[in-house]
C-alpha cells in the first residue's frame, strides 16, 4: 500500500511541475525595470487601470508605457495613485475625501475628475 502511495506522490508532483511550467510560460517573463515612472491610466489584459496592480503577483506593479509592452516596476509609496480635486460625484463638486454614499463610513475619493463617468475611486489614507 504504502508503495502504490508513494508512486501517487510522484506522479502528483511530476504533474503539478509540469503544469506549472506551462502556466509560467503563458505569464510575461520580463524583468522589472527599477527607473522610470508609471504611467496611468495604463492598459493591461483589455482592461484601463489608474493605480498599481497586484495581478498575478506578490506585490503592486505597473506599467512604464500607456499600453503595456513588458516594460514594469514594482511601486513604491509615491507611485500609488492621488486623489483628483476637485471631483464630480453625482451632483456635487467635492475638494475634499468624502464618505458619501459608502455604507462603512469610510472616506474615499475619486481618481478622476469626473467620478460619474470613469467611476475609479479609492479610500483615502488617515
Amino acid at each position: 500500500m504504502a508503495l502504490y502511495v508513494g508512486l501517487l506522490l510522484v506522479w502528483a508532483c511530476w504533474h503539478l511541475s509540469a503544469a506549472s511550467h506551462l502556466l509560467f510560460l503563458e505569464e510575461d517573463v520580463s524583468i522589472p525595470t527599477v527607473d522610470g515612472k508609471c504611467f496611468f491610466p495604463f492598459y493591461y489584459k483589455n482592461q484601463v487601470f489608474y493605480d498599481c496592480i497586484k495581478f498575478k503577483a506578490k506585490h503592486k506593479w505597473c506599467s512604464l508605457n500607456d499600453t503595456y509592452e513588458g516594460y514594469w516596476k514594482y511601486c513604491s509609496e509615491e507611485d500609488l495613485a492621488k486623489c483628483v480635486f476637485p471631483f464630480w460625484y453625482r451632483r456635487m463638486i467635492y475638494w475634499e475625501c468624502t464618505d458619501d454614499s459608502d455604507g462603512f463610513g469610510k472616506k474615499w475619493c475619486s481618481l478622476t475628475q469626473d467620478y460619474n463617468k470613469e467611476k475609479v475611486w479609492k479610500y483615502c489614507d488617515l
